[in-house]
């Protein structure tokens, strides 16, 4: 999310009567080739220019825990981490660093990689979306968003 925009929401919210309605922060979001997927089954490419101007750079960690501290101070409830697999590290740091509830984006990417294994009978699908799920839970997400819900939910 770019700066000024969870205050623009949560005074736009608290103004129409909103004031218990909670913000999820999309505060630490990569610049990433795992978004591919989606955007090629949503046509959501740019038709010019590039979203990395927007989104922050793979090798910077640091800026993560900058974009949190912005995002709180303008009434963030929540802060998403997006991608997940790639980024569990983050997800542990934006953890340590804040008291605030903490989601893990497992993308398309993410997701489609997982698929395209099983698939070929590389992977036992089950096992290894338990595991990628639970490693997020373990890196400190105290919410997962996933392609796999649906299947999860039914191994459970």
């Amino acid at each position: 999310m770019m700066g000024g925009f969870v205050q623009a929401i949560r005074e736009g919210l608290e103004e129409a009567g909103f004031q218990d309605t909670p913000i999820l922060s999309y505060a630490v979001k990569y610049s990433s080739a795992y978004y591919g997927p989606f955007r090629d089954a949503a046509d959501s490419s740019p038709q010019f220019g590039d979203r990395r101007t927007y989104q922050m750079d793979p090798g910077n960690s640091d800026e993560a825990i900058k974009g949190i501290g912005l995002d709180i101070a303008e009434g963030a409830d929540m802060l998403m981490v997006k991608p997940a697999l790639s980024y569990m590290e983050i997800i542990w740091r934006v953890k340590q660093a804040c008291n605030l509830p903490v989601a893990a984006y497992n993308v398309s990417g993410e997701y489609s990689m997982i698929k395209a294994a099983v698939v070929n009978g590389w992977i036992d699908e089950e096992r290894v979306v338990m595991e990628t799920l639970t490693s997020f839970k373990r890196a400190g997400a105290d919410l997962i968003l996933t392609y796999h819900a649906k299947d999860a939910a039914r191994w459970l």
